[in-house]
């Protein structure tokens, strides 16, 4: 007896239609060879090879896998007189905190407002590519897909401002936005969506505050939540689902989270291995880390936390030398440690295995307590 497909074809269709942002590629491009495989979509090599579209192919889906997953994918539904791309594939990847081009470290002290930019693909110095809007040190970083952020920070007095500097091309910083409260050395974590700014100097308006303000437009930022205590000096990490600040001054251990899918305070949900401040923070997928920092004496430990349950750290490797003050980036494979009050180093350590950073190259300028970005 022949099987009627209709309620197959309608299920697949529905659960694309039902997808949001986290849905991978890789899916679509099976639900779309689920449609095929029906008969309910027909599959091409390339949008330019989509037959005319006319009123017998009203309502036929289209998949088109070009045989890339980044180049040119998309779902495409024929309405009778055009054929309207559903879901672009090549967008449809979730969001990354990870950078797999270069790594940024904008700011610093001694005071200067140089953006830095060094390649994650290969080993080798860093180069001046743009300056911030005004020299300041102690700010937080944070990244979209397509821009670095530079928030807070002291120049000397503590400051509000939001600067945002492009990924695509080389070139100075704009000023787009403010803090809710003046302030230096907070952490910086990002969502998808947004970036955030939480902790900073000594003062109980600024201590705890936890900012966010959107990547999609230039804006000023809101305050959305408390950490459990008031500490400076902060060191920031970003799993999909939450940001986590970890370590301070007043001196202490504590791992602090914060969810991205609601505006709340953040909780104690751990400890560093040492009581630290001024540390660097390194995220990949499934792992935060702190390296380095003041214990007050200075510390070349790299700790690592896990993001699927709430843990304290454990010792996994060392910095090439004992530092504070220095800023962090994250690439896919490694984490990053740059600067310091020991110089220009740029330190790099390996997500895919414990074990101690390299030195891999240096700053074009000599600094401490700068943001750090990557792309």
């Amino acid at each position: 007896m022949a099987i009627d497909t209709t309620n197959i074809q309608a299920a697949i269709a529905a659960k694309i239609a039902a997808e949001d942002s986290a849905v991978t590629a890789l899916e679509l491009l099976q639900y779309g060879v689920g449609l095929s495989e029906y008969g309910a979509a027909q599959y091409y090599t390339s949008a330019d090879s989509l037959p005319t579209a006319d009123s017998d192919l009203k309502g036929m889906i289209a998949l088109v896998y070009t045989g890339d997953l980044t180049l040119g994918n998309g779902l495409y539904l024929c309405t009778g007189t055009e054929w309207f791309e559903m879901q672009d594939l090549d967008s449809a990847a979730p969001y990354s905190f990870q950078g797999s081009n270069f790594g940024y470290v904008s700011g610093g002290l001694p005071l200067v407002n140089t953006i830095d930019k060094f390649s994650f693909s290969a080993d080798g110095n860093a180069t001046d590519v743009g300056d911030l809007t005004v020299a300041r040190f102690g700010p937080a970083g944070q990244s979209s897909t397509t821009h670095g952020y530079t928030s807070g920070g002291a120049e000397p007095a503590f400051s509000t401002v939001i600067d945002k500097f492009s990924f695509s091309a080389d070139g100075n910083a704009t000023d787009v936005g403010d803090l809710t409260v003046a302030r230096y050395t907070p952490a910086g974590q990002n969502s998808s969506t947004h970036g955030y700014n939480s902790g900073g100097n000594p003062d109980p308006a600024a201590g705890n505050v936890i900012d966010k303000f959107p990547f999609a437009s230039d804006a000023n930022a809101t305050d959305v939540g408390d950490l459990p205590s008031l500490k400076w000096q902060r060191t920031g990490q970003s799993s999909s689902e939450n940001g986590y600040t970890s370590g301070g001054n007043p001196i202490a251990n504590d791992i602090d989270k914060f969810p991205f899918s609601s505006d709340a305070n953040a909780t104690d949900v751990g400890d560093l291995t040492v009581a630290r401040f001024s540390a660097a923070g390194q995220s990949s997928v499934d792992n935060g880390y702190t390296s380095g920092g003041a214990t007050p004496g200075n510390s070349n430990i790299i700790d690592k936390f896990p993001f699927a349950s709430d843990a304290n750290a454990t010792d996994v490797g060392d910095l090439t030398a004992i530092r504070d003050r220095v800023t962090g980036q994250s690439s896919t494979t490694h984490g990053y440690a740059s600067g310091g009050n020991q110089g220009n180093v740029i330190d790099k350590f390996a997500f895919s295995v414990d074990g101690n950073a390299t030195d891999v190259g240096d700053l074009t300028v000599s600094r401490e307590w700068a943001a750090g970005q990557q792309y």
